[in-house]
């Protein structure tokens, strides 16, 4: 996946928005919280960070290609970074990337929810 590609994906999403911060990353957020980072590379290739559950964090972590997410992670959070090749093919990365939206919204308020019209039902 491109960074065209992830942004165009995380776009899709219902209640987004796009912030480029933290050394150029492209940060999406559910209403006002990150599920999603693009960027954060060195020149080797795209990278893309994700929040996930504690089962998949540990699922996850040691795949060839994925890592436990730089800052992220350290900080105790359940966050994985597709970081090289063979990582997760596009599909699989889309369904975490859905996933992420999903888990960080719940971390909104039922009203806020509600606003934005997310997990209704």
């Amino acid at each position: 996946m491109t960074y065209d590609e992830f942004n165009s994906f995380c776009a899709s999403l219902p209640a987004t928005s796009h912030v480029v911060q933290w050394g150029g990353s492209d940060v999406w957020k559910v209403g006002d919280k990150v599920f999603a980072i693009g960027g954060w590379d060195d020149g080797d290739g795209a990278r893309f960070t994700f929040k996930v559950s504690k089962i998949a964090y540990e699922m996850l972590k040691q795949q060839p290609g994925l890592r436990p997410a730089p800052y992220l992670a350290s900080r105790g959070m359940s966050w994985i970074q597709h970081y090289a090749e063979p990582g997760l093919a596009d599909d699989e990365l889309k369904g975490y990337l859905t996933e992420s939206h999903r888990l960080a919204s719940l971390n909104m308020t039922k009203k806020k929810q509600r606003e934005l019209g997310l997990n209704q039902g």
